[in-house]
């Protein structure tokens, strides 16, 4: 397989979409699942939506915000209509999924995140009176014979999708309502693409899932080799020692001793872990239905750190959700001093309709107290990405070059293996290099290191 497979198509002659991607990484990927059915379909991909037929943004429903970005959005859309009356708007992904009818008021095309294969005859069925939708939930489909087509600049770094879905029903969550029921996508499909990506020059790929400790790919009846993720991490990592490989969102109440002892046999498995606490208070963690504990997770993080010292660990944090004391909160802080995280996606409540926190507990943290607590949380986070970050100078890292430095082009960046962010001078290297660095000093968010000859 040729570079040219899995980048877009650039053909002046064919119909073009323009996509817009909101939200995470699964979001991302969809939009390279979504570019690829369409170019299969004659479509080809552009970045200036002034010259686009179809405009598409890819959606996010997991905090209010996010969708009233969209909103926004779909009112510059409405102003490339005017300019071009056969311009076609669509919405697709959680978003489409959670307000169906009415978003169809406003655009032409709504679908959901597994109806994607229907794009096509949904874009060819729209007219001025007849938009279209398709929000049907799936509890097969996980496009597992589709290579996606890459929309990533660099040609280093890839997302895999190995399932869809999600079954663990956390309170605050609209994600299991959006995206449906947990299905693991077949690891031979998986395996395929992780080798199609290191042939094209690809040096890391993330493995997504809602909940990648909960994978499991059962053989078809009269097969043998049921998949765990343990087992499929290990037959991606087998593929080369030169290529990467990261994983993301693991639930603490399900990653496996089989699953750090596996990252601990391979080099190349990347030593990082994203494991969302949500809060440091069992009592706010029983009340999200996150089925664990204060304890077990601070002891799934003595296990990773006893297996793997220097494993980077970052976090998701939630402030003021529905009840929370002044006591949980100082909770959550405790964990956090005593985790130290590496860093952590924080933000405050958000009431998401649907969920069974909006149907059963009253949103009752005033938005001024919301924010005072957010504020400690990102403060004390500050804090400790420092003292983390301070504990790896003198270290020597083997750092993947991801381009120039933002902020000096004599200097190049890129990620150890714990998911850091390096600085260092250049020596000519390209994006997909790697190079041995020693961190000489540190900022909160980034090493910054000195060249090893």
């Amino acid at each position: 397989m040729n570079q040219n497979n899995i980048r877009p198509i650039i053909d002046p002659a064919r119909p073009k979409v323009y996509i817009e991607t909101y939200g995470c990484q699964m979001n991302v990927n969809d939009s390279e699942v979504i570019l690829s059915i369409l170019q299969d379909a004659g479509y080809c991909l552009t970045e200036d939506i002034e010259e686009a037929e179809v405009i598409l943004a890819n959606t996010c429903s997991i905090r209010d915000n996010a969708e009233q970005r969209i909103w926004g959005r779909i009112d510059q859309f409405k102003l490339q209509k005017r300019k071009r009356d056969n311009v076609v708007i669509g919405i697709v992904g959680c978003m489409a999924e959670r307000l169906k009818d009415e978003l169809l008021k406003e655009v032409d095309l709504v679908a959901g995140p597994d109806s994607y294969r229907t794009l096509p005859d949904l874009l060819k069925a729209v007219t001025p009176d007849s938009p279209q939708i398709n929000v049907l939930l799936s509890h097969e489909e996980t496009y597992a014979e589709i290579s996606p087509v890459r929309m990533d600049r660099n040609g280093i770094s890839a997302f895999i999708s190995i399932m869809r879905g999600c079954n663990n029903v956390c309170s605050y969550c609209v994600v299991p309502y959006t995206r449906g029921a947990e299905r693991s996508r077949d690891p031979h499909t998986i395996v395929r693409e992780a080798k199609e990506l290191y042939a094209n020059g690809y040096k890391e790929v993330t493995l997504l899932g809602q909940n990648v400790d909960s994978y499991f790919w059962k053989a078809p009846e009269g097969e043998a080799g049921n998949v765990n993720f343990s087992q499929l991490l290990e037959m991606v990592a087998r593929i080369s020692p030169e290529m990467r490989v990261r994983f993301s969102t693991s639930h603490p109440k399900d990653i496996s001793d089989e699953v750090i002892y596996t990252m601990a046999k391979y080099e190349n498995i990347c030593k990082h872990i994203h494991l969302p606490v949500q809060s440091g208070s069992s009592i706010m963690l029983e009340k999200m239905r996150r089925k664990y504990n204060r304890e077990w997770y601070l002891e799934r993080v003595d296990k990773i750190r006893s297996v793997i010292p220097d494993c980077g660990i970052t976090t998701d944090v939630i402030a003021g959700f529905c009840g929370e004391t002044e006591q949980d909160h100082q909770d959550t802080l405790t964990l956090m001093e005593k985790v130290v995280f590496d860093s952590a996606f924080m933000f405050a409540y958000s009431n998401r309709p649907g969920t069974l926190a909006s149907r059963k507990y009253p949103d009752d943290i005033p938005y001024e107290e919301k924010t005072r607590r957010l504020n400690e949380i990102i403060a004390l986070q500050g804090r400790m990405s420092l003292k983390s970050n301070e504990k790896e100078i003198g270290k020597t890292l083997k750092v993947l070059v991801e381009g120039p430095s933002k902020k000096n082009p004599e200097e190049l960046c890129g990620r150890a293996s714990s998911n850091k962010m390096c600085v260092f001078p250049t020596r000519g290297e390209k994006p997909g290099d790697y190079c041995e660095v020693e961190v000489v000093s540190v900022t909160s968010a980034t090493l910054i290191c000195k060249r090893i000859d």
